[in-house]
């Protein structure tokens, strides 16, 4: 008897357009100690089928088909009293965004100790010496200190290895994890993975792993399910299906996997999914007034011979708690004493663990955040001893970021003709309105959305194309440096593809200066001439891409290196591979 049965399930999403089939007669199993991934593109119905085997399916989604068993005992049909206890306790749960999964107004203890006490007999010191333990387990320094934290206080990858500990907190014997090591570096996500396995296979836990990271499905899953708009078109087991896949779906979306051992001079686009008119650049007026736009000189003053940007000494420390008696304060270096220079048309890499300081260096270069200590250069010119906001204006015009996630860069209750169209106005950079709106119409096709975007909210879009609305607005004061700030992380292969090739472009067309954050050392790979690697806020070496790649010289950089899944075994066909690159 599996584990976990799933039989003919079948949901459709009611609306006013008709019903929407988003799972149709999909079958899966689940032994004791037994990983399955499932694998496929945003939309395929890979988190509905999670949702649906915890019962939070929510309206108008429903089951109008199929059964759902856990150790025999159907529980797709329990009421909503019975299946509380089933979920948490039995069946625990792993969310993508765990901003979502964590409530702001209550500390991590809090969370932690009432979730074990609401399922498991034990006391609230009991609860919270096993808090501690968790956290310590999925990687959380200090945790008897950040335990009293509130989420906000977390950084991305933290929140996520907090989610973690409350999903594994009383033991369940299913974990649903869908997209667990999304926000986290290579190290912490080897380290969660070697948690998930051992718990899975020293206590027979079943997981399903709904992941878009080929990398976690080659390194931790015994079985690979993939779906394509709700149906199940292979199934098998994992090497079998990333070393020898036989759908044309399968096969397509496996060759937009970023490798880690060869360069490439561009990304392959799953070109099994039907062209989508949005990911298409019009050749239209609109597109010629971007390239005009965005490729004009500006007059940005005299052009130094010095590289774009150079840190010298960066500093910046946080207060986790503070205190009257200095002594007593708990503070944290985020960066210390960080040196590195970005050339003229240059893209620079900066990797390392999360918590490390990349977001935070990103964020004083771009003038987010003041410098405790050191010195920001652009062209020449030391920012961070500017006073004057209008000369600050200046060079914030010439700096442009790109971040994370694109859903809480964007303000939901604006257009997108607003969105894009409010650095052009807050600079004063066209003469009229009339003038803006053909601009924007014109950034929306270049990064290709269209001008049927401008009316339309940020909620209306995919992931993907809310990113490329990001990059349009980052586009429209017409920078120099682009900072992107993980811009891919959360994205599906094949949409990543893109926006990393129209990053690319960027940088070939207009000659952008980039500095590309990223724990995904892949991407970084194909991304970067130069990387640099961060640790505890230190900048340990800074090389040549490919030369890091094949012979770093710290021994951290090596460890990282070493904690890459292998995807050699990986098809070559269709890949275009650059020139010099490592075999």
């Amino acid at each position: 008897m599996a584990l976990l049965d799933i039989q003919q399930l079948h949901i459709e999403f009611n609306s006013r357009r008709g019903n929407v089939v988003a799972i149709q007669d999909v079958s899966l199993s689940l032994e004791k100690g037994d990983i399955l991934g499932v694998v496929g593109e945003s939309g395929a119905g890979k988190s509905t089928i999670g949702n649906a085997v915890i019962g939070l399916l929510e309206p108008p989604g429903k089951m109008t088909a199929g059964t759902v068993l856990l150790n025999g005992e159907r529980i797709d049909t329990l009421p909503a009293p019975a299946f509380r206890k089933v979920r948490g306790r039995r069946i625990g749960m792993i969310f993508q965004d765990p901003l979502t999964s964590l409530d702001p107004l209550q500390t991590i203890e809090s969370q932690l100790v009432e979730t074990m006490q609401v399922h498991l007999d034990i006391n609230a010191n009991e609860a919270r010496e096993r808090a501690i333990a968790l956290l310590e387990s999925v990687g959380i320094e200090q945790a008897a200190v950040r335990l009293k934290l509130y989420p906000h206080q977390f950084s991305g990858g933290m929140r996520q290895r907090v989610v973690i500990a409350l999903a594994l907190c009383c033991e369940p014997e299913v974990i649903i994890a869908d997209e667990p090591t999304t926000a986290l570096d290579v190290s912490i996500q080897a380290q969660i993975l070697d948690l998930l396995r051992k718990l899975c296979k020293e206590k027979q836990v079943g997981m399903i792993i709904i992941t878009h990271d080929m990398g976690v499905i080659a390194e931790i899953t015994d079985r690979v399910a993939v779906l394509y708009r709700g149906k199940l078109v292979e199934e098998g087991a994992t090497r079998q299906i990333l070393g020898r896949p036989e759908h044309p779906y399968t096969k397509s979306l496996i060759s937009a996997v970023p490798r880690s051992d060869i360069k490439l001079s561009r990304f392959p686009m799953v070109s099994y999914i039907e062209a989508d008119n949005t990911h298409i650049r019009n050749e239209s007026s609109n597109l010629a007034t971007a390239m005009e736009w965005i490729g004009a000189q500006q007059d940005f003053g005299e052009q130094s011979d010095s590289p774009l940007i150079q840190v010298q000494d960066l500093g910046m420390r946080f207060v986790l708690k503070d205190a009257f008696l200095k002594r007593h304060r708990i503070t944290l270096d985020a960066v210390k004493d960080v040196n590195f220079s970005i050339n003229k048309g240059e893209v620079f890499g900066l990797v390392g663990e999360s918590g490390s300081g990349k977001s935070t260096v990103a964020r004083l270069i771009a003038g987010l955040y003041q410098t405790r200590s050191g010195s920001v250069s652009f062209n020449g010119s030391v920012i961070t001893a500017l006073n004057d906001q209008k000369a600050i204006n200046a060079f914030r015009r010439q700096i442009q970021m790109v971040f994370q996630d694109p859903f809480s860069s964007l303000n939901p209750r604006m257009r997108i003709l607003d969105i894009v169209a409010e650095p052009i106005r807050f600079h004063k950079l066209a003469a009229t309105e009339a003038a803006t709106r053909r601009i924007v119409g014109g950034l929306l096709d270049y990064v290709g959305l269209g001008e049927q975007a401008l009316s339309r909210f940020p909620h209306e879009f995919s992931g993907g194309q809310r990113q490329r609305i990001c990059i349009a607005r980052a586009l429209a004061t017409r920078p120099r440096f682009l900072i992107c700030d993980e811009p891919t992380s959360a994205l599906d292969v094949s949409i990543q593809a893109q926006i990393l090739n129209l990053l690319k472009d960027l940088q070939e067309s207009l000659g952008l200066t980039m500095l590309f954050i990223s724990h995904d050392l892949p991407v970084i790979r194909q991304m970067c001439d130069r990387v640099g690697v961060m640790r505890h806020g230190e900048l340990l070496e800074v090389a040549d891409t490919e030369a890091l790649f094949s012979s770093p010289q710290h021994d951290y950089t090596r460890h990282l290196l070493s904690l890459m899944p292998e995807l050699d075994f990986l098809s070559r066909e269709g890949l275009d591979v650059a020139e010099g690159s490592a075999a």
